[in-house]
């Protein structure tokens, strides 16, 4: 299912959503500028030294240098679009010992839980989160006001990443994307307007059918099917979907959003919940 739109107007313009899908794009397209830029050298021994093999390299090519290097310095070249990755993704082994390894940045390694949210893996990743964004971002701005929102939306990817990186503290994968953010987002939606209308595309064989489904079910599908495909994930190893980001990014975002509303916006699905148990 890909949501298209809700029935509920905003009756403020969204500046943070908007400006959200903005620094987004600004640097996926920067992302794409630094593929046409010359490899980077960096060193390798201190991801050696820990144990580690860098997320760009080849397992053996880098074990057969390390050897031979007895320890010093071994530079390789790294592609820059890659290198920027490993700089301001969010490494779980980086960000669980606090050592920064090359290519190194300039800021606290703490800050990656942040920068990581807003570089993407691909096109399709960037346009698909920004959709989400775009479709429930701009009703649960508009029940927490700008400033109070945007503090949701990075801590909601905060607590995203941190429940992705408890996996395993020791992976060298970035990671990378702004969906446990936006998963907090539609984890707010949810405890908010369960009852909107979600104008969805439904694929059925060789059709393509647009439906009207209200959020409850729509999100409800799309938390379940995290759960499920984060099940089938457990002890896999490299890259791939951070399931675990997005299930604790929504649940962070059902739990705050009764913190971040205005006053007098209520929550509706707890008087959906109550109104089924009256009945």
């Amino acid at each position: 299912m890909i949501p298209i739109r809700d029935a509920l107007r905003s009756q403020r313009f969204p500046a943070v959503t908007v400006s959200l899908i903005v620094i987004n794009l600004l640097v996926f397209f920067y992302q794409g500028y630094l593929e046409s830029r010359p490899a980077v050298p960096i060193d390798i021994a201190p991801w050696a030294a820990e144990g580690l093999i860098p997320p760009v390299a080849d397992p053996r090519t880098v074990r057969a240098a390390v050897i031979r290097s007895n320890g010093a310095s071994l530079q390789i070249p790294v592609p820059a679009a890659d290198a920027f990755v490993m700089e301001y993704g969010l490494i779980a082994a980086e960000f669980s010992s606090g050592r920064d390894l090359p290519p190194r940045i300039a800021v606290p390694i703490w800050l990656t839980l942040f920068t990581s949210m807003f570089m993407h893996g691909g096109l399709l990743h960037v346009l698909g989160n920004m959709l989400y964004l775009w479709v429930f971002g701009d009703n649960v701005e508009d029940a927490m006001g700008p400033a109070r929102f945007l503090v949701f939306y990075l801590l909601c990817g905060a607590v995203a990443g941190l429940s992705q990186l408890a996996l395993d503290t020791r992976s060298a994968v970035p990671l990378v994307g702004a969906s446990g953010a936006i998963a907090g987002v539609l984890g707010a939606y949810l405890m908010l307007y369960p009852r909107s209308r979600i104008l969805t595309v439904i694929p059925i064989f060789f059709f393509i059918r647009l439906i009207s489904i209200p959020a409850v079910i729509v999100l409800g599908i799309w938390f379940l099917l995290q759960v499920v495909n984060s099940a089938a994930a457990i002890g896999s190893s490299g890259g791939g979907v951070a399931w675990f980001a997005h299930i604790g990014g929504f649940a962070a975002g059902m739990a705050l959003v009764a913190l971040f509303r205005r006053r007098g916006v209520g929550l509706g699905l707890v008087d959906l919940l109550r109104h089924r148990t009256s009945t």
